[in-house]
């Protein structure tokens, strides 16, 4: 009987209703933008089989403008993840227009990040966890991934970062 009942409660999911990606983003109060053509002669996104290549995205901020500076010199630590973070948020926004539903993503699989670094910092993993973060947060265990986090001297537009990646789709 207490194995019936058990398996019961386990099959009824205890009343919980998994979320989707878009659901969780929504919860915490992320909204993805609008997608904006790449500024040169190449794609946002290239689909091979089942992996989706995304092109290096940066901070840009809904009003088109960047967040810019080298990590280390003009911005903190914090302000490097938080860049990432809004990065993370415009690459979700890339697959999203690819996919039509983040669901459709079975694992992130390799992240590069950039950071624009003066010539001593060394944190560049603490600034790609922005990244990194949001990722896992939207997307649970698919999120996780493998990444290498590198310093640079310049980015384009003095972006304070720029991260491209992998993804495999169902």
């Amino acid at each position: 009987m207490k194995r019936i009942l058990l398996t019961g409660l386990l099959l009824t999911g205890l009343g919980a209703t998994a979320q989707t990606p878009e659901e969780k983003l929504q919860e915490a109060g992320i909204i993805l933008p609008s997608i904006s053509a790449p500024v040169a002669n190449y794609v946002n996104v290239v689909r091979t089989g089942k992996l989706l290549f995304l092109s290096g995205k940066g901070p840009s901020k809904p009003d088109g403008s960047y967040i810019t500076g080298k990590l280390g010199k003009d911005l903190t630590v914090q302000q490097g993840y938080d860049a990432a973070k809004l990065t993370a948020i415009n690459q979700l926004a890339v697959l999203k227009a690819e996919l039509g539903s983040l669901s459709k993503i079975k694992r992130i699989v390799k992240v590069l990040g950039l950071v624009n670094s003066a010539a001593d910092f060394a944190d560049q993993p603490k600034v790609i966890n922005g990244f990194s973060d949001l990722m896992v947060l939207a997307l649970g265990n698919k999120g996780k991934h493998a990444r290498s986090a590198v310093g640079t001297n310049a980015l384009p537009f003095n972006m304070a970062c720029e991260v491209e990646l992998i993804v495999e789709v169902e």
